[in-house]
């Protein structure tokens, strides 16, 4: 069963940094747009950007513009999330999904998604 792995959370202090990294073997992420979620104790998920490998289109969430910037490197079948100035509140784990109806972020948080990784936790506190 194809599903992304997560990697590069951690423990940072606040406006700090972390690189996030999304892969998916055996998945060919032209077909889809790849999105950023994310979850905090006791708190809905949302989404966080979105990419699209066929035409290096993206989307974010008002909370994380000018913060982070989201890419992609079809080569390595790889999508990123550099996150700066982190903030306490962006702790939670991320997850990444595709959105199997799409190839662009057209509707973002109201695509259908799948494919979910197990996550990775991003901690920001002093």
């Amino acid at each position: 069963q194809v599903q992304f792995v997560e990697s590069g959370g951690g423990l940072v202090p606040p406006g700090g940094s972390l690189r996030l990294s999304c892969a998916a073997p055996g998945l060919t992420l032209d077909y889809y747009a790849i999105a950023w979620f994310r979850q905090a104790p006791g708190k809905e998920r949302e989404g966080v950007s979105c990419f699209s490998v066929s035409d290096g289109s993206t989307a974010y969430a008002d909370s994380v513009k000018g913060r982070f910037k989201i890419s992609g490197d079809r080569a390595k079948n790889t999508v990123y999330l550099q996150m700066d100035s982190l903030k306490p509140e962006d702790t939670a784990v991320y997850y990444c999904a595709a959105d199997i109806e799409r190839s662009r972020c057209t509707v973002f948080t109201g695509g259908t998604y799948s494919y979910w990784g197990q996550g990775t936790q991003v901690t920001v506190s002093s």
